[in-house]
């Protein structure tokens, strides 16, 4: 675990957001939602341990959940990777969470035969990040079907390319979704309420968030976009907007 803390840019007043971004990404890539957000509350946007500022921060997902507590309480919004490492912070520190938001996050891989096959998996990008440099390897992994649906201004290349091949490599390797220790039979615990969004387009995601708050209980809302992929805040940020909106002003504190 590291002692380091992680960079953070806190922009406007009021109660608390903290926002988790995905991988690859930094806390500059939550486009027109955070500018949104900012202007009625204090909205708190974290590096990932490996990304931007905190490029040098090598985490494991628990010892990036005692990172993250750090900055709570508040409502911890998390997407894709940084929804599992807003998951596991409200797991091992519920009292920092007061409210959680899941964008295109999951509990983890059950099988084990199928985590081991992801960690292979992300050791394999991890190397191809080091061997390539991290500018050939965004070319390929903003070009997945995963992100087909992303827009121009969501891309966020020239942020993304800010980032380093060892940080990116050590986040695959440490907090990639082959290492989480799945979470599912946990779900039950989370006494705070919990937001799950997915984008109606990104069947793998809509089915996993379906679960999710179906596994969370009578805590969970359940948010599905039409219109939307995996990185439904920034294919649909209106929308996003409206569905967490209502939930915040009815759940963030």
């Amino acid at each position: 675990m590291s002692d380091q803390a992680l960079a953070h840019e806190t922009h406007g007043a009021g109660t608390r957001l903290v926002l988790v971004h995905g991988f690859t990404q930094t806390e500059r890539c939550w486009g027109p939602v955070a500018a949104d957000l900012a202007a009625d509350h204090k909205v708190v946007r974290v590096d990932a341990p490996g990304h931007g500022g905190s490029a040098a921060v090598d985490a494991d997902l628990p010892a990036t959940a005692d990172l993250l507590a750090t900055f709570g309480p508040g409502t911890f919004v998390g997407y894709s990777m940084g929804g599992r490492m807003c998951l596991e912070t409200a797991l091992r520190h519920p009292h920092a969470v007061e409210a959680l938001v899941l964008i295109s996050a999951t509990a983890g891989i059950e099988d084990e035969e199928e985590r081991a096959a992801r960690r292979a998996s992300d050791e394999a990008l991890a190397e191809r990040i080091e061997a390539a440099g991290v500018d050939a390897f965004l070319d390929h992994w903003l070009s997945l079907p995963l992100f087909t649906g992303l827009p121009p201004e969501g891309r966020f290349d020239a942020e993304r390319r800010t980032n380093t091949a060892a940080g990116l490599a050590a986040s695959l390797r440490l907090a990639g979704t082959g290492t989480q220790q799945p979470s599912w039979d946990r779900l039950a615990e989370l006494s705070m309420p919990v937001l799950v969004v997915a984008g109606a387009d990104d069947a793998k995601f809509t089915a996993l968030a379906h679960r999710l708050a179906d596994a969370v209980g009578a805590n969970a809302t359940l948010a599905i976009l039409p219109g939307a992929g995996h990185t439904t805040h920034l294919e649909a940020p209106d929308a996003f907007l409206a569905a967490l909106r209502p939930w915040l002003a009815v759940h963030g504190r």
